[in-house]
């Protein structure tokens, strides 16, 4: 009996005496999200170097940072599946407007990706730069993704190899299909993209020389990242008048290709298709019965923004930027190019048309100093200032910026915005750069979906209009992206998952972006820790830049 109370008494003092267990950082009381779309539940969570360590009620544990977070979500960092942060991150890599909204990956390589690249390509890269210059001391892909963690950037980055840069290395600007030795060419430089972390091939087929490429021709470069496990993901070739045969050619790239296969930016542009989304839904939903995996993402605004190439004729464009700025100086193709903007594009996307006037298009990005004091002002105020149609006045406008023009298209509607948001294979993209409200990035006005994507998701469309419940927006913003990417360890708070880490206010996350007035933070995300180190600190940068290149199934270190 006396041995009995020894021992109990001992072990009592061992226990007393016993050290916690000691993190990097405990976050108690948090509202946690785990990113599964399951309820959430009220917790700790540890982390410890890059990694969460642990999750659930930590007791007596203890954190060499500790943070409380009662009455706010805890959620993993959310994933940007179309980031245009390619150029704006060589200038800043803090990614201001990124993670001020809780994004910690950003994705590139719609139809162009910054690698791989050949001289000519180079040098064509560095005559169209704009407000940000910059060296292209990189040729592969892999290297271009090296080179901006080396430099230092807050949040991870990957990418998609483009199928235009592709066909650009090899064939250039020339509407004509590939020999079928340089086809092979092009598998080649996806193969060694794949090998090298590529997460599959991305195509953007209204534009030039994109639209030059064949259905076949993408299926024969979807079959090797197919090979590796990558994806095929594409701006359709049509998402206004063709939207139905375009979505019908999307899918047919992913049964004969055997890939996964998501449509970039889901909409339907131009009143008058407006009506078409719920058939394209039906044929997606169906390919899905059919065992065939198609997803989508998309931006959670009526205006999409691209350039005025969208507005004109592909022919026009033929031969890359010089020959298309060439030719507009030509009275004949002047006239010719003026009647096609004025119709439905027989055989190309005609955003000007789709836009139903030229009111519609908002002018907010030129390369020209002498042309910055139109920035936020329409094309059709433009036209009436010059006294010349509008048609006239964007072919000046190309000619005199030497330049596509950053313009801002309004296309969709508010109710089917709000129909693919309840979509549960949709996940959540900008297809916007991530900037700062200072600098360079004064000079341009962005589309507001830069500095609001994300908020504006959980602001006006989870807690004000009740669409989805957060627990889905988190899950659609973090494991469903993480998973179609097939990138492990990231999109949920689980133990071992690599410490992407977002707390926010639920009841006060909001955008503040418009189009009359883009630079303007979103606010309500409280923390962000990316692989671990604090990016976000009271809503304030920390300055910190742990940002990881990640790589795609095919990755052979």
């Amino acid at each position: 009996m006396l041995r009995f109370l020894i021992c109990f008494v001992s072990l009592a003092l061992l226990s007393a005496c016993a050290t916690p267990q000691e993190y990097d950082i405990v976050i108690r009381n948090g509202t946690l999200y785990d990113g599964s779309g399951s309820a959430p539940f009220q917790g700790d969570l540890a982390i410890q170097g890059d990694t969460i360590a642990a999750v659930g009620s930590l007791g007596e544990a203890r954190g060499r940072t500790e943070i409380e977070a009662e009455g706010l979500a805890v959620a993993p960092g959310f994933i940007n599946m179309l980031s245009w942060a390619t150029e704006s991150l060589i200038e800043d890599g803090r990614s201001q407007s990124g993670i001020r909204q809780g994004v910690t990956l950003e994705v590139f390589g719609e139809g162009s990706s910054m690698g791989p690249l050949n001289e000519s390509m180079k040098e064509e890269m560095l005559k169209q730069q704009g407000d940000i210059q910059f060296d292209i001391p990189w040729t592969t892909l892999s290297e271009y993704l090296q080179h901006l963690v080396d430099r230092g950037v807050s949040p991870n980055v990957a990418s998609f190899v483009g199928a235009t840069t592709v066909r650009e290395h090899v064939i250039g600007y020339d509407d004509r299909p590939p020999s079928p030795e340089e086809l092979e060419q092009m598998r080649s430089l996806v193969r060694e993209a794949m090998e090298q972390g590529a997460l599959g091939v991305g195509s953007s087929l209204i534009y030039a020389p994109a639209s030059f490429a064949s259905t076949e021709e993408l299926t024969e470069l979807a079959k090797v990242a197919s090979e590796y496990g990558g994806m095929y993901i594409s701006h359709l070739r049509s998402e206004g008048d063709r939207l139905l045969e375009a979505v019908d050619e999307l899918i047919t790239i992913a049964r004969d290709a055997g890939i996964h296969a998501e449509i970039y930016h889901l909409k339907a542009a131009g009143k008058a298709n407006w009506s078409k989304l719920q058939e394209l839904i039906e044929k997606v939903e169906a390919a899905q019965a059919e065992g065939l995996q198609i997803t989508a993402d998309m931006y959670n605004y009526t205006a999409g923004k691209t350039g005025l190439d969208a507005a004109m004729p592909l022919w026009v464009q033929e031969g890359g930027h010089d020959a298309w700025v060439t030719r507009l100086k030509d009275p004949a193709v002047r006239r010719r190019v003026r009647q096609e903007m004025a119709a439905p594009g027989a055989d190309w996307e005609n955003l000007y048309w789709a836009a139903g006037s030229a009111d519609n298009l908002l002018l907010v990005e030129f390369r020209n100093d002498s042309l910055k004091p139109l920035t936020g002002k329409t094309l059709a105020e433009v036209a009436q200032m010059r006294g010349k149609s509008p048609e006239d006045t964007a072919m000046d406008l190309v000619i005199e910026d030497d330049s596509r023009v950053g313009t801002v298209y309004f296309l969709m509607s508010e109710e089917n915005v709000e129909r693919k948001i309840a979509l549960p294979w949709v996940s959540f993209a900008s297809d916007a750069g991530s900037v700062a409200t200072e600098g360079v990035f004064l000079r341009s006005n962005p589309h507001p979906r830069t500095y609001g994507n994300f908020a504006r998701l959980l602001g006006k469309y989870v807690r004000e209009e009740g669409i989805i419940p957060l627990e889905e927006a988190i899950r659609r913003m973090t494991s469903l992206p993480a998973s179609n990417l097939k990138l492990e360890g990231r999109g949920s708070l689980e133990p071992g998952s690599f410490a992407d880490v977002v707390i926010f206010d639920p009841q006060k996350i909001q955008d503040h972006a418009s189009y009359d007035n883009p630079h303007q933070y979103s606010t309500g995300v409280i923390h962000v820790w990316v692989n671990g180190q604090q990016v976000l600190e009271e809503g304030e940068h920390t300055g910190a830049t742990p940002g990881r290149v990640l790589r795609g199934p095919g990755w052979k270190d």
